[in-house]
C-alpha cells in the first residue's frame, strides 16, 4: 500500500466491501482498477457498479488479494484508487452555508490510530457533521486503513488537514462558531452546552487528550460524565456521544420551532 497522502495524484489501495462500494457509488475518487475474488453475492454488486462506472474489473485468486491488503483483510475486493483529496477550511464552511444549516464541525487533535480515525469519521458522517479537521503533523492521514474503518463514510465527508489547530480555532471563532474542547478534567458536562447553533467540537488523541495550547483557544471545555472505573472513552466513542447530543438538540429545536438551527451571536 502506498503511504497516506492528501493528494489525488497518489495511488493507494482501497479494500473491503463497504469502502470500495461507497467509492464506486460516490464517483468522486478516480478508481483505476478493481480486483475481486469472484462475481457472487455482494461481490457481484461490486462487479456491476464497477462496470457501470467503466472501471476495469479483474477476478483474481485469494493469494493475490492477500498480498495486497494488510493481513488479508480485503473481504474479497481491492481497488486501486487515488488517495482521497483533502479540502480546505473554506470548503467545509461553505458546505454548511449551502445547506442553510448552522455549522456542526469536528476537530480531531492528533489522532494517531487509523482505526480510531476511521470510526470517528464514520460517526461524524452519520451525525451529519459538515466536516472534520485533522492536523498535518503527529496524526494519521486518510489511508486505506482509515477508509475501510470508516465503512464508506469517508466518501461522503469533507476532511481538511490544517497546519495549526490553534489558528484553525481562531479562524472558526472569527466566523461566528463556538469552539468547545471535550476533555475529562472539565467542570461542566457536555449536556450543558447549547449545540443547536454554530459549533465546533474538539477531541484529543488516544491517551494524550487535547494539547494544552489548543485547549486554551477553546471557548469552553466540557466532559463526558464517567461512572465506572475507566477515566476516558475511546475517541470515536466520545465523538459519538457528543455529536448525537447535538443531533438530538437540533431535531428537538426543529420540531418545536419549525426553523433551522441558529448561529453564533
Amino acid at each position: 500500500m502506498a503511504p497516506a497522502a492528501g493528494s489525488g495524484n497518489v495511488t493507494e489501495l482501497l479494500y473491503g466491501l463497504h469502502a470500495v462500494r461507497e467509492a464506486l457509488r460516490a464517483g468522486d475518487r478516480p478508481l483505476s482498477r478493481v480486483l475481486i475474488l469472484n462475481r457472487e453475492g455482494r461481490l457481484g454488486e461490486i462487479f456491476r457498479l464497477a462496470r457501470e462506472a467503466q472501471v476495469p474489473v479483474h477476478v483474481e485468486p485469494k493469494p493475490a488479494l492477500d498480498r495486497l491488503a494488510p493481513a488479508g483483510r480485503h473481504q474479497g475486493v481491492v481497488a486501486l484508487v487515488a488517495a482521497k483529496a483533502y479540502v480546505d477550511e473554506e470548503a467545509i464552511l461553505e458546505t454548511a452555508r449551502s445547506a442553510g444549516e448552522a455549522p456542526l464541525l469536528v476537530v480531531l487533535d492528533g489522532v494517531e490510530d487509523p482505526q480510531n480515525l476511521g470510526a470517528a469519521l464514520r460517526v461524524s458522517e452519520a451525525a451529519g457533521a459538515h466536516g472534520v479537521f485533522i492536523p498535518e503533523r503527529r496524526a494519521v492521514g486518510l489511508t486505506a486503513i482509515v477508509a475501510k474503518a470508516s465503512a464508506g463514510a469517508l466518501e461522503h465527508l469533507r476532511v481538511a488537514r490544517v497546519a495549526n489547530v490553534s489558528r484553525l480555532i481562531e479562524r472558526l471563532q472569527e466566523e461566528g462558531i463556538w469552539v468547545y474542547g471535550v476533555e475529562p478534567g472539565a467542570d461542566k458536562p457536555y449536556t450543558s452546552l447549547d449545540l443547536t447553533g454554530a459549533v465546533a467540537l474538539v477531541f484529543g488523541a488516544e491517551g494524550k487528550g487535547i494539547r494544552h495550547g489548543v485547549l486554551e483557544h477553546c471557548d469552553g471545555r466540557v466532559r463526558i460524565p464517567m461512572r465506572g472505573q475507566v477515566e476516558s472513552l475511546n475517541v470515536s466513542t466520545a465523538v459519538a456521544v457528543v455529536l448525537f447530543e447535538a443531533v438530538r438538540q437540533r431535531l428537538e429545536k426543529l420540531r418545536s420551532e419549525g426553523s433551522p438551527p441558529g448561529s453564533r451571536t
